[in-house]
């Protein structure tokens, strides 16, 4: 059977829950024991796929083509786990779901109330992670703040697993605050009242981890602990790190945390291996140059709207070129008021377009397009990023000055971009979503990249696709078709002829990058923006 660790946080949110259970899963997989890792989330959404990046971060999609919060992204790049639909789960799926299990009769005409009902269908999607993936522990992380009104039923619903399958195979990691006042001072009493709500749950914590600017003490850790029935051993600080999150995993298991897992969950002959995280930290800290790459995206884009690009970008500098990366986000809505854009790409070795949605700040998406194709710097275009260069070369070399976007010009004469069913001999589509195959064409850029593979899997978010009656002309002008999807055809990716490395995917290859193993897309990108100036 397997053992589960809930993950739960008080006093306020953003502490940082996903990543210290991202860290926490990548040590017992270090120790040899198979994770599994799942996400409750108390929002009312069934999933994440039409909350708004500034609202929530990005929208994470999983192989099987769930569109989930972007902590799945953190299981993913700290562990080797491979997430599905099932490991994301927000209350409104459980509503939905006992909703329908209602109107199917299932409940025997029994009223229909959170409690056993709502409770019942979490602990179940929690229990079937476990016998689903055979694991050895399920790491399970409980969104939202303990105090809120949205996290009573995921609670409850903890209260009585613990209860259920007992102490020795249940585990609660509670994360706090502790603030530093003016003066200096530690505060403990927000982790103190923070426990109380949690005990009012019936839950007792059997390990704290404490958010905190600077290490604890001897002193205030075992006053938290006197105040918040727990031992000095199980106390815990999650501190500021100097350089990466990836550096949680070494500071977690230099303090022991993982060693007090194993002998609350009675996990005998475990021990963490962090070499891989140390070795990536020694190159993170001692680069042997510097990279910068300009990202371009709409005003005020927050950092974990292109969360994984960012990190995809991270991993590649680092494992693969012993680089620094130095990323700078330029604002395509400032691009677009100013007829000379070259003095924004000053210093920038590479420039990336990430997947954007709608019409706000295109003009100068596209200006940044033209900027890297004309002056030779290497490019890389993901998703809208791949379709502005379709649509860039359609206006400024061939000269269709309407050429557009259905998504952004309902009717226009040359609509390079539009939807599948919009394009002569398509049926009616959704939004393509999750794993699925694509050939790459022999001889190209892409190809080599690839390591000569024909036919490769990667992930997809996208509704708009590239019209195919215009291969032949865009070819004609020097954007080549390197890859099409398996088996309808679709156009996949471009790469600029006589360029020195410009290429667009509409894929998503950020999904699946990992700090010890980077995409190879964004190894090459990185590399031939290592290298624009020895040219």
């Amino acid at each position: 059977m397997s053992k589960y660790i809930l993950v739960a946080s008080g006093v306020c949110s953003t502490l940082g829950k996903g990543v210290a259970s991202a860290s926490i899963g990548s040590l017992l997989e270090s120790s040899g024991l198979k994770v599994a890792m799942m996400k409750c989330d108390p929002y009312i959404n069934v999933d994440a796929g039409n909350i708004s990046p500034y609202q929530h971060g990005e929208v994470y999609v999983t192989e099987d083509g769930a569109e989930t919060d972007l902590d799945l992204g953190n299981f993913s790049r700290f562990t080797s786990v491979n997430l599905t639909d099932d490991d994301c789960i927000t209350i409104g799926k459980v509503y939905e779901s006992v909703i329908q299990n209602e109107r199917a009769g299932r409940y025997n005409g029994r009223t229909v109330q959170v409690i056993p009902h709502i409770t019942d269908e979490i602990k179940r999607r929690i229990i079937s992670c476990g016998t689903r993936t055979q694991a050895d522990v399920v790491i399970v992380e409980i969104g939202g703040t303990v105090g809120d009104i949205e996290a009573i039923p995921y609670l409850e619903a903890a209260r009585q697993l613990i209860r259920e399958l007992g102490k020795e195979n249940v585990l609660t990691i509670y994360l706090t605050l502790i603030p530093i006042i003016t003066g200096g001072e530690l505060k403990s009493k927000p982790t103190q009242n923070a426990v109380k709500q949690l005990q009012e749950s019936g839950i007792r914590p059997d390990i704290l981890l404490c958010r905190c600017e600077t290490e604890l003490d001897e002193g205030l850790r075992k006053k938290l602990a006197l105040f918040c029935n727990v031992s000095s051993s199980a106390v815990f600080t999650s501190t500021d790190i100097e350089h990466s999150i990836y550096e949680l995993p070494i500071l977690f298991h230099k303090q022991g945390l993982d060693t007090k897992i194993f002998e609350k969950l009675g996990l005998s002959n475990c021990k963490a291996d962090v070499s891989l995280w140390e070795t990536f930290i020694k190159r993170l800290v001692n680069p042997k140059r510097k990279v910068c790459i300009g990202m371009v995206g709409k005003k005020d884009f927050l950092d974990n709207c292109f969360k994984s690009v960012k990190e995809s970008l991270l991993h590649a500098a680092v494992t693969v070129h012993d680089s620094e990366l130095i990323l700078k986000k330029i604002d395509a809505e400032t691009l677009e008021k100013d007829v000379d854009v070259s003095k924004y790409f000053e210093g920038i070795d590479g420039i990336i377009v990430p997947g954007n949605y709608g019409q706000r700040g295109f003009l100068g998406l596209l200006a940044a397009v033209k900027y890297a194709r004309e002056n030779n710097v290497p490019f890389l275009g993901i998703d809208l990023g791949m379709q502005l260069m379709a649509i860039e070369t359609a206006r400024n070399i061939i000269g269709w000055e309407d050429a557009d976007s259905t998504e952004f010009i309902r009717h226009c004469e040359h609509a390079v971009i539009s939807l599948p069913e919009e394009q002569t001999g398509h049926t009616s589509t959704v939004m393509k979503l999750g794993a699925s195959q694509l050939t790459i064409a022999e001889h190209t850029k892409l190809a080599k990249i690839y390591g000569n593979a024909t036919l490769i899997t990667e992930r997809h978010r996208s509704k708009y696709t590239f019209d195919r009656k215009y291969c032949d002309i865009m070819q004609e002008n020097n954007l080549i078709i390197t890859a099409q999807s398996y088996p309808d055809k679709q156009v996949e990716a471009f790469e600029w002829a006589n360029h020195k490395w410009g290429i667009g995917v509409q894929f998503h290859p950020e999904f699946i990058s990992r700090p010890t193993k980077p995409h190879p897309l964004f190894a090459s990108f990185i590399g031939a923006a290592l290298s624009k100036d020895k040219d």
